[in-house]
Order: C-alpha cells, then structure tokens, then sequence
C-alpha cells in the first residue's frame, strides 16, 4: 500500500469510525448492573451479583433506581419477575395463616395484602373473580381458597424452588391493605349544637360457610 493510498483509507476509516463504534455497542446485549456494598462500606459496581452473604447487593435499573427484589438470588429473581406472587389473607383465618405458612417454607418471595373491608372485598372479586380467603396469584394464575397440593403444583410449575433459597438476611414484608382507607370525612359541626343522629349499621351481609371455602370468610 503506497503513502497516498494509505493516506485515503485512514481519512475514510476516521469518518466511519463513530458510526461503526455507535453500531457495535448498540448491538451489545444489555447486562443487569449491581451495586455491591461490602462489609467496610465500600462501593463497587460489576454485572455479576455477590455470594458473599456479608455484601449488600442492590439490582441497580436503566434508570439508575433500585429494584425491590435486591436481596434475592440471580435464579429466584428471575423466576420473581416472571410470576410475581401476591397472597390475600385476613386475621383469623387459619387457611390464611397455612398458605403464609407455605410460601415461607419454601421461600417464596411474596406480597401480601390483607382484606378487611367491604372496599377490600370488592377489590379482591375484581381481582381473582370471588370473595373467598385466602386467594394468591401466580403471574396470571389465580388461587381461591387454599389446597396445599394445587398451590404446591402451581409454584412448581413456575420453577419455584421446594426449599428456601432465600438469604438469611431476608425479610419478609408485612401486609398492606388491599385498598386505601378511606380519609374521616369531618362533620360540619351543627350550629344549635345538637349532634347529629346515629345512623344504623349496614348489614355485611351472608358470611355463612361454602364449600370452596372451609372457614366460611367471606367479604
């Protein structure tokens, strides 16, 4: 290659270059990025998780956030994400308390949201088609009323592992309302001060035992 050749080629591979680098990285697979804190407060960035149960990792977003499934391993993360599982549950409520039981001992990561309201009842027959407890989703999947061996099925079918594989230093989260609680309306106070008369409860209506659901908790 003589000088002027070379001299030609260098001009166009330079005006190339930015289109050509643009395209390599844009082809690149995109990879979870962690933000890793360790034992000495030290910061560090890399795309593979820790082991070491003595590091913090955080799954770190596109848009710089953190994720709320931080403290899961790789596997069980992925699995959270696909089928995410929420559990609907009340006081009281022994089945309740044995699905609860369940997901713990195999360590499935779980929302729960408690039902104690006719608001929460009407949320919940939106949500899995009745008003019988418990009732959990699986991604798309709807439970009502609990058997341990249709749930078990469920999991596994989603790739739940059988036993915890949870960190120990994993919390589980406590329950939420279903529906946000309605604010006290504050009542004008009456000018000739006499207090408003009391109005009669509405009745809750049939909570009588089906079937389907054993304990017979109905909202």
């Amino acid at each position: 290659m003589n000088r002027s050749t070379f001299r030609t080629f260098a001009r166009h591979f330079s005006l190339a270059a930015p289109t050509l680098l643009a395209t390599l990285f844009t082809a690149l697979p995109a990879h979870a990025l962690y933000k890793v804190v360790g034992p000495d407060g030290k910061i560090t960035y890399t795309d593979r998780p820790a082991v070491s149960p003595e590091n913090k990792v955080q799954s770190v977003n596109s848009n710089g956030g953190v994720s709320d499934d931080v403290a899961l391993p790789y596997e069980l993360r992925q699995i959270a994400q696909r089928f995410p599982v929420t559990l609907y549950g009340a006081k009281d409520c022994p089945p309740c308390d044995m699905a609860r039981q369940l997901l713990r001992q195999r360590g499935i990561p779980f929302t729960e949201k408690s039902i104690s309201t006719k608001e929460d009842g009407d949320a919940l027959q939106r949500i899995t088609g009745g008003r019988d407890l418990p009732a959990a989703t699986i991604g798309a999947q709807v439970l009502r009323g609990f058997q341990r061996e249709d749930w078990s099925s469920y999991l596994d079918a989603a790739a739940y592992p059988k036993e915890s594989k949870l960190p120990a230093s994993y919390t589980q989260g406590s329950a939420t309302p279903l529906t946000e609680p309605k604010q006290a309306v504050k009542a004008n106070t009456p000018q000739n001060g006499n207090a408003p008369a009391a109005q009669a409860p509405q009745s809750s209506g049939d909570s009588g035992s089906t079937g389907s659901n054993p304990a017979g908790i109905k909202f």
